[in-house]
């Protein structure tokens, strides 16, 4: 247990950061530990959660994905102006908003490694850009009226108290730590994350899998897109704004680094649950919306800073060896 504790430093942080929360959350409420609340706190998420996984890559590539949030909103946008003409088949119209936040992470993934621009930037253009679509295609409405077969997806459940999009993100977890930690594609996103140049110089195709990770961001965040229609059962510009925050900081919250490299699927999935139990703790005590954004993005400065000046202590401390020698 002392060498699991020692070779993962952060995820034991984590653990001890979680378990607080947790006592404190019973201490709030009464209802906290029945079964039921622990569902609703993924299925409340789960659009966010579920985009945590691909941004998990994209970070540890040693790039960013700020656009997250409005190619969701951009995707349902598309999904819902296409079925509200009622000409089009819904099914081919779900097809067709998923396939737009492809093409919108393509089209970032192309600028990015092209041109050579940085993805905080192009993605923050995106973001903005995205959002904007959004809400031309849409204006001030809100489009529902959606297929009952559509909205029980969203809002009932598929195995036992389970909804479909829960399964999704479980079987998606699976997947993307096998990918991740057993796989040559897996090894390349950390050879990138490290050195783009040591990683070119080995013979990988750093821009390929750049697209690719960005292609595959767009993808789930137009899935999520369409998933968070069916649970609301409508669509409006906005939906899924500030989203990035949240996904963002459970991601660095993981310990994955900033700059790209490191990082590890078990650190992410700690950090989402501390955060959505921090968010359900903050809920259960009545805290407002805009209080709760606040202490999510203080907890993405400290998820930042806290690693970065660790590893600034580390490399100042002198080493055993020197210690022990004493000065020259």
């Amino acid at each position: 247990m002392r060498e699991w504790a020692a070779k993962h430093r952060w995820e034991s942080i984590l653990i001890v950061v979680l378990a607080a929360t947790i006592v404190v959350n019973v201490s709030l409420s009464p209802f906290y530990l029945g079964f039921g609340n622990f569902v609703n706190l993924f299925w409340l998420s789960i659009e966010k959660i579920i985009v945590v996984i691909v941004m998990t890559f994209v970070i540890i590539n040693g790039e960013i994905d700020l656009s997250v949030a409005s190619v969701m909103g951009f995707s349902a946008a598309v999904m819902a102006t296409l079925y509200e003409g009622g000409e089009m088949a819904f099914v081919l119209a779900i097809l067709i908003g998923i396939v737009a936040g492809a093409l919108a992470g393509l089209l970032q993934g192309l600028v990015i490694t092209r041109f050579g621009l940085p993805s905080l930037v192009v993605t923050l253009a995106g973001l903005i850009g995205f959002r904007g679509a959004a809400r031309v295609l849409l204006e001030d409405r809100s489009v529902g009226d959606f297929p009952e077969w559509f909205e029980r997806i969203g809002q009932q459940t598929l195995f036992g108290p389970f909804p479909v999009a829960l399964v999704l993100f479980f079987v998606g977890l699976a997947l993307a730590w096998i990918i991740l930690e057993r796989s040559a594609f897996g090894r390349k996103v950390y050879v990138i994350g490290n050195s783009a140049d040591v990683a070119r110089f080995s013979g990988i195709e750093v821009d390929s899998v750049k697209v690719r990770l960005f292609v595959a961001s767009g993808t789930v965040a137009g899935l999520a897109g369409v998933l968070f229609a069916a649970r609301v059962g409508a669509v409006q510009g906005t939906l899924g704004e500030t989203y990035e925050l949240d996904i963002i900081t459970m991601v660095l919250l993981g310990g994955v680094s900033i700059f790209g490299g490191s990082g590890s699927m078990l650190g992410v999935v700690l950090a989402l649950f501390t955060v959505l139990n921090i968010r359900n703790g903050l809920g259960l005590a009545n805290i407002d919306g805009i209080t709760q954004t606040g202490v999510i993005g203080l907890l993405l400065i400290g998820s930042v800073l806290v690693p970065n000046l660790a590893r600034r202590y580390r490399l100042r401390r002198p080493a055993p060896e020197a210690m022990a020698h004493g000065p020259p």
